[in-house]
């Protein structure tokens, strides 16, 4: 098998920040996306991940189960709005490339008519898999981000079968290796691309390829799907973004071999500094992750864990925190969000996940908005395409409420912004302070030149040098606090921005502390 391989850096066609949102909760719709776009944000970003805006947007989850990948949910808008977003911004969106939803129009006749439907080759059943039959063994080999097996008991023409659903049973896994599953993902990736789309999203791509006597995790197969895929996309003039979460040894080798990759390690790395004043384990991973990476903080998931851990997969290798580590890390984002972290995860909610907590940034740092924007200024310093969340863009808090409706634990970190909403979070200097930040570093030719980090015990510098003299320099004491950010074109400092911890004003340091139980 050949690998597509990753794109070359100047292929990408914006390196600048990105925004991550929902049409419905952050703007009501992709209009008001835009509006959001061009208005209180203009400058700010050079792109945005459009979270799936699919028919429905708002199915059994938040819209990655999508019945029509192929059409906008008319409450959202239309293909032209994407259009119109991509025509100023480099635009993201979702393939979803592992499973299609119980409820779409193909899965539907082969419930009606099982192995008769022309369909039913497209969808995973156990038997597709293992055909010979499985052993205990070979069972609890399939890794699954989620406790038990991958399968739903489900009746398809009368006969009684084992359905593979790797994460919910709304959610069919998709065959992707047979001409109908290929099929149906290019005409995704086109409806995608047609609309001005240039960065494409697999979603959940680990999992697309599966086969007897693996684990069924980054198999050969899966490696196969994301190769075609990513030819496809660069045939018509977007790059790949491939999910994944695993170990940071496995994120490496992916890196190696697509466009772009998560940095899923830096999150919780992040925290572990500033909770710590330990700046170890994230100058470590700064020395060996890929910079063909994607930089976040928060998402529309929760903060994972697993990828600073030891391998899931090999028995053995370590991680970037020890056990420990990782351990008082999570106690401690308990501890900062006031317990509202320990309802919305793991056994306390659904969406059960192995891997993350579910929590808001902001309150994970204990709501200290100090630690917020030096968390901010981290990320946006680490080589990479940064994309903000919105939650964290407004610095906000986890939604109570909003979970205690829905029972999704992940939905604490997933509010619907209303105008009033925005127009008050706005006049938060921790909120219109980033806003500065990110118009700074937004096609800051610094950025473009050499990076380099140094720490000295709680002290770390992150610095860009360019060859026209611009230069970056972010200066935190991650212990005390304290931090001096300066962007400058001419190099001399005197003709760009200045950002400081004052630069939040009196009184920004309220709420909880961020302190550690102990630094392992």
């Amino acid at each position: 098998m050949t690998s597509a391989g990753p794109a070359t850096p100047d292929a990408w066609s914006a390196t600048g920040p990105q925004l991550i949102t929902y049409a419905d909760r952050f703007g009501g719709s992709l209009q008001g996306v835009r509006h959001l776009m061009d208005g209180p944000f203009q400058g700010a970003f050079a792109g945005l991940h459009v979270l799936p805006f699919f028919v429905p947007y708002d199915g059994a989850d938040a819209g990655f189960d999508p019945v029509d990948h192929t059409s906008v949910d008319s409450r959202l808008g239309d293909w032209q709005d994407i259009t119109d977003l991509a025509a100023h911004h480099t635009v993201m969106a979702d393939a979803i490339v592992n499973h299609v939803s119980a409820r779409s129009e193909a899965f539907r006749d082969v419930v009606q008519r099982g192995e008769d439907s022309d369909w039913a080759p497209m969808f995973l059943t156990y038997d597709a898999v293992f055909p010979d039959g499985a052993t205990e063994e070979d069972l609890t080999r399939i890794y699954r981000p989620r406790p038990g097996l991958p399968f739903t008991p489900m009746t398809l023409g009368g006969r009684q079968r084992l359905v593979w659903t790797t994460f919910t049973p709304e959610q069919i896994d998709l065959n992707a290796a047979h001409p109908l599953g290929e099929a149906y993902l290019a005409r995704v990736l086109s409806s995608l691309t047609s609309a001005g789309v240039r960065m494409v999203r697999l979603d959940a791509a680990g999992y697309v390829g599966k086969r007897a006597g693996t684990d069924c995790f980054m198999t050969d197969e899966a490696y196969a799907v994301m190769d075609r895929l990513a030819s496809l996309a660069h045939e018509q003039g977007a790059h790949i973004l491939v999910e994944v979460h695993g170990h940071h040894t496995q994120q490496i080798e992916i890196a190696r071999r697509v466009d772009l990759v998560y940095d899923f390690a830096l999150p919780p790395l992040v925290l572990h500094t500033l909770m710590t004043g330990d700046t170890g384990p994230l100058a470590a991973w700064l020395r060996i992750r890929p910079e063909n990476a994607v930089t976040v903080l928060d998402t529309h998931d929760g903060i994972g864990v697993i990828d600073i851990g030891p391998s899931q997969l090999a028995p053995g290798r370590p991680g970037l925190l020890s056990a420990e580590q990782i351990d008082n890390l999570v106690e401690t984002i308990h501890a900062n969000s006031g317990g509202s972290s320990r309802l919305a995860t793991g056994a306390a909610a659904s969406n059960l996940d192995l891997y993350q907590v579910n929590c808001t940034f902001y309150d994970a740092l204990g709501r200290n908005d100090r630690a917020h924007l030096l968390a901010r200024l981290l990320q946006l310093f680490v080589p990479g395409i940064p994309q903000i969340y919105y939650v964290g863009l407004m610095a906000g808090s986890n939604d109570l409420d909003l979970l205690s409706r829905t029972g999704v634990g992940r939905d604490v970190n997933r509010h619907h912004y209303t105008a009033h909403e925005v127009d008050e979070a706005l006049k938060r200097p921790v909120v219109s302070t980033l806003l500065d930040v990110l118009r700074a570093r937004n096609g800051h030719p610094a950025f473009t030149g050499n990076f380099t980090c140094t720490t000295d015990g709680p002290v770390m510098v992150l610095r860009w040098d360019s060859e026209n003299g611009a230069t970056a320099q972010l200066r935190a004491d991650v212990s005390a606090m304290t931090f001096r950010a300066r962007f400058s074109r001419r190099g001399d400092g005197d003709d760009g921005l200045d950002i400081t911890e004052a630069s939040l004003g009196p009184g920004q340091d309220s709420g909880m502390a961020v302190t550690s139980p102990g630094n392992g």
